[in-house]
């Protein structure tokens, strides 16, 4: 098989495309014929080294979607030749023609459901709902959502919707037009000086960018005001002292880490994948790219030149 190869940390380039013989599926583990494969900014970071030491050679990517082609030992032969979707946790190995996941990782797919959507949805669907428990969002909110083209934005500007919120979304020039046609009722391009001049009394924002942006946005909200924290795609973290909390009795949640894991990673999978099968969440798949094409992806990512779940094809 075909699969992308990592030797060393270091950029995008370090990305190999090699051939490598085929996984064997462990007792307890599946072979999927892979027909998608997600990509994360955790994968970015993890090329990197900034999340800690990892074996190497390895095989990044942790989502895939794809036909069960191959059982181990232990397996129920019913999984043979079923479409489903797994998040392979910390093993890696997603960025390839063949991939092993464990059975108990395995969500079986509806024929109605690509792959790519599945794909989007896995990993970036269970954080989702994690930040959607701790946000509460209802009809009377005045919703504020930071990248609101990425995978995880173009969602909650859905779910808001769905619960009959308003929202505004931040996006820049070129995306502006794909933020409301996703459903925002405004869209304001943040590349612009001045983008948070008028912009008060949010009652809620969900922030992924963290910075500049994600100090302005905390300045937007109004008396009450939750400011809930996924993500710093800025490269820092949103600074809140607790005399801005004070003076107009905001709110601030962390809706990563621990917090994470309070309901169980499964848990949350399986109202992400339920809400896939329902409509109630349609993901943003950027055009994917080809397998070979990894190193391509992850700049596209890291540069911010995509929009929605970036997905890789073999």
């Amino acid at each position: 098989m075909f699969a992308i190869r990592q030797y060393e940390f270091g950029p995008a380039e370090n990305l190999r495309f090699e051939e490598v013989p085929d996984p064997e599926p462990a007792a307890g583990q599946v072979r999927v014929t892979v027909a998608a494969a997600g990509v994360h900014l955790v994968d970015t970071t993890i090329r990197k080294g900034g999340f800690g030491p990892v074996g190497f050679p390895m095989t990044p990517g942790r989502e895939v979607a794809g036909v069960v082609t191959a059982l181990g030992e232990d397996v129920e032969p019913e999984w043979l030749g079923r479409r489903v979707v797994a998040h392979l946790g910390q093993a890696n190995g997603g960025y390839a023609e063949l991939a092993v996941a464990s059975v108990g990782a395995l969500h079986a797919l509806p024929d109605d459901v690509s792959f790519e959507a599945a794909v989007a949805m896995i990993g970036t669907g269970r954080t989702v709902v994690a930040v959607l428990d701790s946000a509460k969002l209802t009809k009377d909110d005045v919703v504020l959502v930071t990248s609101a083209a990425g995978g995880m934005g173009a969602l909650f500007v859905q779910e808001a919707r769905n619960v009959g919120a308003q929202v505004i979304g931040l996006a820049s020039t070129e995306k502006l037009d794909l933020v409301m046609d996703n459903g925002a009722d405004a869209a304001i391009d943040y590349t612009q000086p001045g983008w948070a001049d008028g912009l008060k009394d949010m009652t809620v924002v969900l922030d992924g960018v963290g910075g500049e942006a994600g100090a302005l946005a905390l300045k937007a909200l109004g008396p009450g005001g939750r400011h809930v924290i996924y993500g710093w795609a800025s490269g820092s973290m949103t600074a809140i002292s607790t005399e801005a909390l004070f003076a107009n009795s905001l709110t601030a949640t962390v809706a990563l880490g621990p917090g994470l894991m309070r309901r169980g990673l499964r848990v949350l999978e399986d109202e992400s994948m339920a809400g896939l099968a329902s409509g109630r969440f349609v993901p943003l798949v950027n055009p994917p790219f080809a397998l070979k094409d990894a190193p391509k992806a992850h700049e596209a990512l890291e540069s911010r030149a995509t929009a929605g779940k970036v997905v890789l094809k073999p």
